[in-house]
């Protein structure tokens, strides 16, 4: 037996008094992506990017292992809930202009101390002085680089549009807009390398495109490395007591963690390893999150339709984006139909196997996004479900 079919005919004993739909998270396999992100990362403390968890009894299971310290969130709303869960060092990665959730922010001691937010514009320090609605907490700040490679005089662009901020200049001078502005305390500088980061490298039959990918990013590393550096001097002299640079991504945390001006590294794909994270050579994870949907319909030969299962995920529109039928191994989607909405036929000889009422599990392309689809998250040690938790979805919250 292989290992993906010994994990399939585990993964079936143990939910088999679930009926499917139904999602579940292999705790050894997470735990050993979080011991493999720890290593990685060389002794620099790990940020874990909450989108890609949704989950908060496993953000709190990550955070009480070694290595592991904070939380980087993606809206305020959520920022402050986890606050208020007791979460004491929350990291809004993103910009934002909910205006209410900057009133309580400004307006309680306790979420004050426990979340930074992201600014990389003035107008967005207007914008929360305007909401405060009488509150007096200083707001404790990040900044964000813009780490995109700039080629042919800026005529060439690799990386994602983010920030406005790219050089040193240009991040001093919001830092000194921050140190002019009561009310606000400069604490951290932040740059996501989605393009080091978030691509991969071995592109599955494509040797031309993944070469081209690893020479761009070793040119981006070098550059960004530099440019980095020279950022966080600027930065420190005008604010000396910078409490954190945080950098890099699950594809990059050994690069980022070399850095010098780097004190910590942000992750959280890696601890699920959905499929996107499937071809690099930096590293190999062990798929943790899986999903299953019920066999409902035996069309004929080499053919099976189960229940739903059309949760592609964000990003540019592309087979890439769509889950990958993972157990048993062998089956593909129908070209003409894809993912569906309420039925997905799949096609392979394994379909023959399969009865009416089997599982068939899922892996999908994007890390958290799957949580937003199922209020529960089932654990699984070995063959039995050890416990159940809910999904931000489950807690009511659908925060993005």
């Amino acid at each position: 037996m292989t290992g993906r079919s010994a994990d399939r005919a585990r993964y079936d004993r143990a939910t088999a008094h679930l009926d499917a739909p139904v999602a579940i998270v292999d705790l050894e396999a997470f735990d050993a992506n979080a011991e493999d992100l720890v290593r990685r990362a060389a002794g620099k403390p790990i940020r874990v990017a909450s989108k890609s968890v949704r989950c908060r009894a496993l953000l709190e299971r990550v955070l009480a292992r070694d290595g592991f310290a904070g939380i980087m969130s993606f809206t305020l709303d959520e920022s402050l809930w986890l606050a208020r869960s007791g979460f004491e060092d929350v990291l809004l990665a993103y910009p934002s202009a909910d205006r209410k959730a900057y009133a309580e922010l400004a307006g309680d001691p306790k979420l004050a101390a426990s979340v930074t937010v992201m600014v990389d514009d003035p107008a967005q320090l207007k914008l929360i002085d305007d909401a405060r609605d009488g509150g007096r907490e200083v707001v404790r700040v990040c900044l964000e680089l813009d780490t995109s490679l700039k080629l042919l005089g800026g005529r060439v662009r690799v990386g994602a549009r983010r920030s406005p901020l790219h050089s040193p200049a240009q991040v001093a001078e919001m830092a000194r807009a921050v140190a002019r502005r009561p009310g606000f305390r400069l604490v951290g500088i932040m740059a996501y390398e989605g393009h080091i980061a978030g691509v991969g490298d071995a592109l599955h039959g494509r040797p031309l495109r993944s070469r081209a990918i690893r020479l761009m990013q070793a040119a981006a590393r070098k550059e960004l490395a530099q440019r980095r550096g020279e950022v966080v001097r600027a930065v420190r002299a005008v604010a000396p007591d910078l409490e954190f640079v945080n950098g890099g991504g699950t594809g990059s945390v050994q690069h980022t963690a070399a850095e010098d001006s780097v004190t910590e590294i942000a992750a959280g794909s890696g601890l699920y390893v959905p499929r996107l994270f499937d071809n690099y050579t930096s590293f190999s994870g062990r798929p943790a999150a899986l999903f299953a949907q019920p066999v409902v319909r035996r069309p004929g030969v080499g053919v099976v339709t189960v229940l739903g299962g059309g949760y592609p995920a964000s990003g540019a529109a592309g087979l890439d984006r769509l889950p990958e039928p993972y157990l048993p191994e062998g089956l593909r989607y129908d070209p003409q139909e894809g993912a569906g909405e309420v039925q997905t036929p799949l096609l392979g000889s394994p379909a023959d196997d399969l009865l009416i009422g089997d599982k068939v599990w899922f892996r999908h392309a994007k890390a958290g996004e799957l949580c937003e689809r199922f209020e529960v998250l089932h654990l699984v040690e070995g063959e039995t479900v050890t416990a159940t938790v809910p999904t931000y979805r489950g807690e009511g919250h659908t925060f993005l």
